[in-house]
């Protein structure tokens, strides 16, 4: 397990939390592809972390831009630029098929960047939200 679901704090909003909750399992799933080197699996669940990081960034966007979140070009600029990172690093496994770098990825920069844009962005982001659940 990459990610214990008390290594991201919970914020303020319930949607918000249940994002976290879904990515959360599938990074840790994805993780434990790349750990065991399934070549077919980590390229199949590639596919999901990528649906899943955009489903998650954009209801985040989408809710920041309906609330008029003053930050939400600043929040947003973070997301994309770990929409980019994944996207390389996923463009480089299409040519290498290598799990240690994926590995270093995960373990090295993804799992740190959650963890403190969660407990920066989003528990700001939430407190002016709300609550919409």
């Amino acid at each position: 397990m990459l990610i214990a679901k008390n290594d991201v704090q919970q914020v303020s909003n319930a949607m918000m939390n249940m994002l976290h909750a879904e990515e959360i399992e599938i990074v840790n799933n994805f993780h434990d592809a790349v750990l065991a080197k399934d070549i077919e699996k980590i390229t199949e669940l590639f596919e999901v972390l990528q649906y899943d990081i955009e489903d998650h960034f954009s209801t985040e966007e989408d809710m920041m831009e309906e609330s008029q979140f003053y930050a939400a070009q600043i929040h947003k600029a973070e997301h994309d630029t770990m929409r980019g990172k994944v996207k390389d690093i996923q463009e480089d496994w299409d040519l290498n098929k290598n799990p240690e770098a994926v590995q270093e990825f995960l373990e090295g920069e993804f799992k740190k960047w959650i963890v403190l844009h969660v407990a920066r962005w989003d528990a700001e982001t939430a407190m002016h939200i709300g609550d919409t659940m």
